[in-house]
């Protein structure tokens, strides 16, 4: 066994390049520590420990240690010397993990966080340990530790234990914070390989995967049978619809051709696994400013993090998009065979190589788009459970009123009547009490119930066939841009839902609720989308005629050659815009873009909306369609 005095720890790198990376190698004391965690893993180690000092940030694992005899110190001062180059030294010591590190630089890793690092080790019995700086005083020679200054906390065989001394990066003052950040970089822990937090008498032991994240989630897609089970997590929000929102599937295969390290050409396949899902709310997400986004796509290769979040490459800035999160395996990005594909740092991948690009087409073409199509529908059936409730209210309030009414008119009619019988002798009584009812009724007092019921309703319909929905979209456009609410305008085909009855609802039984049968004589205002299409749709002409028997007022929007006609007001001016047959898009002249801006104005006025003035909707009615 050599002792201290015959030990020499010598660099095999110009110093100059600790001074030059060290600091500037890592953007985050979290990237640090996984690196180091990835050391331990590639020791074997069982157990990783993070000690949180007053002074000092100390990483401390079990694994097998370095013996300065065996040459494992001076392999691991060779710094930049490549691990792996083919798949017979993929794996660790144990050849029961494959090895996460390849490049040879991730031991710099601590020297972003300090300028002196204390590397202490223990292997058969064996203590070494040295003190590896940005600026070592004799040149590539590091300053020895002597034997007896040598101590761990909680390891005695085997095990490396690296000290970051007034460290720049202090880690999160609670151990649940440094959990959920490291859980995000580090995710695949379990019994066999144990992270733990200390902090004075505090500690905490990560051996899991973060199973919490599931229980956040409204839906999810797993990919791979490593990752099905993950789905039981999910809660069970809607059970009629759960197969909608919550899927297993099998690993997501996508075939490639390229060369390895010798040039030689290849078919590959890029074997995808792991999960994507959305949370149900982003409240109370990222509590720190220094916590990791909650909503990324991790890209991971040989369980180790290769790439955060590549969602900012491959999304499309949709609001949803602040929803998905998820974690995705990739080994085919460390086959030791093939060019090394990860940045230095480990915090990207080199963006030209063909497995890169293939993976993150399939994410935003494939993954990303399936899975915002379920959060399209679990927000759909949230606001339509919302809906329901609002509806049932509705009904409550129709309800009471018809109550009020119908006992008001009784009483006062027969209290009237009586009234009447004791001045005057001989009259009828019950003749009396009809008229006075019949007066009553023409006279209905404006009850306090039935302002409440007035402000619940819908207020304008737009009356449309699906064909015509890019008119009908610019006109909902118009009446937003005029100061109406969404949840006021009834439109069937709307892309937000607020604006459609809840699913597995009636629109004819929706007005028949709240404007044939109700007692309240506020009548919903039906803007009409007219064309060829509107004599095929059997809805459309239901919607002609209804107006017409409710004598409900009615502006008419219409794509010739299409004249409309009586029951609707065919005799005042319709607005008319143009479509051309072959492409399908809309244009109007300017008269018609007046008269389109004057109608949508004189809807909003009559119903009490401020609208904006002549000059503006004109302005902003050229962002939707052409005026020729």
């Amino acid at each position: 066994m050599a002792n201290d005095v015959t030990k020499e720890y010598k660099l095999n790198v110009d110093p100059r390049i600790l001074e030059l990376l060290g600091p500037n190698l890592y953007t985050n004391i979290y990237y640090v520590l996984a690196e180091l965690i990835a050391n331990a893993y590639d020791a074997d180690a069982k157990n990783v420990y993070i000690i949180a000092g007053r002074d000092d940030i100390r990483v401390e694992d079990d694994g097998h240690g370095m013996s300065y005899s065996s040459g494992d110190i001076s392999k691991y001062l060779n710094v930049a010397g490549v691990s792996r180059t083919n798949e017979e030294d993929s794996f660790t010591k144990s050849g029961d993990r494959r090895k996460m590190g390849r490049k040879g630089v991730g031991k710099l890793a601590a020297l972003s966080v300090s300028e002196n690092v204390d590397v202490m080790t223990i292997a058969d019995g064996e203590k070494s340990g040295f003190v590896l700086s940005r600026r070592p005083e004799e040149g590539n020679r590091l300053k020895a530790i002597p034997e007896t200054g040598i101590i761990f906390e909680n390891i005695i065989e085997h095990g490396t234990a690296i000290i970051m001394r007034a460290p720049q990066y202090r880690l999160h003052k609670t151990l649940e914070a440094i959990k959920r950040n490291l859980l995000k970089i580090f995710p695949l822990v379990n019994a066999d390989f144990r992270i733990h937090i200390v902090r004075g008498t505090e500690s905490e032991i990560i051996d899991d995967f973060d199973k919490s994240i599931m229980n956040e989630l409204g839906t999810l897609i797993t990919l791979g049978e490593d990752y099905s089970s993950l789905c039981n997590l999910v809660p069970d929000l809607y059970p009629d619809r759960r197969s909608e929102l919550i899927t297993a599937k099998e690993a997501e295969i996508i075939p490639l051709t390229m060369k390895d390290n010798t040039g030689t050409e290849h078919d590959y396949y890029l074997d995808i696994k792991g999960w994507i899902g959305t949370y149900k709310t982003t409240r109370g997400k990222k509590v720190e400013a220094t916590d990791f986004p909650d909503n990324f796509i991790s890209l991971f290769a040989n369980k180790k993090m290769g790439e955060f979040n590549v969602l900012p490459m491959i999304g499309q800035n949709k609001l949803s998009e602040v929803y998905v999160v998820g974690q995705l395996h990739v080994d085919l990005f460390e086959l030791s065979e093939l060019p090394d594909m990860a940045l230095s740092n480990r915090q990207g991948y080199k963006s030209d190589d063909p497995r890169y690009e293939a993976v993150l087409t399939h994410i935003r073409d494939k993954l990303l788009s399936d899975i915002l199509k379920k959060r399209n529908l679990f927000a759909d059936l949230g606001k339509a459970k919302k809906k329901t409730k609002r509806l049932d209210a509705q009904r409550r309030d129709e309800e009471e009123l018809r109550h009020a009414v119908d006992a008001f008119r009784r009483n006062a009619s027969e209290n009237a009547a009586q009234n009447v019988s004791k001045l005057f002798s001989g009259v009828d009584t019950d003749a009396i009490q009809k008229v006075i009812a019949k007066s009553i009724s023409d006279n209905s007092p404006d009850l306090g119930l039935k302002s409440i019921v007035d402000s619940q309703k819908k207020k304008i319909l737009i009356s449309q066939t699906y064909p015509d929905k890019p008119f009908a979209d610019i006109v909902y456009q118009m009446l937003l841009f005029n100061n109406v609410p969404a949840d006021d305008i009834l439109y069937t085909n709307c892309d937000d839902e607020i604006c459609r009855v809840p699913e597995g609802a009636s629109v004819y039984g929706y007005l028949r609720d709240f404007f044939v049968e109700s007692y309240s004589n506020q009548k919903i205002y039906v803007i009409f989308i007219t064309s060829q299409n509107t004599k095929l749709s059997w809805g459309a002409i239901t919607e002609v005629g209804a107006s017409w028997i409710t004598k409900i007022d009615h502006k008419i929007f219409n794509i010739p050659p299409f004249r409309p006609e009586h029951p609707l007001d065919d005799e005042s001016q319709w607005q008319s815009t143009n479509r051309e047959e072959k492409t399908g898009k809309l244009w109007m002249t300017s008269l018609s873009s007046d008269i389109f801006c004057q109608k949508i104005e004189h809807v909003c006025h009559s119903l009490g909306y401020h609208e904006n003035t002549r000059k503006k909707n004109e302005g902003y009615l050229k962002t939707l369609i052409s005026i020729r």
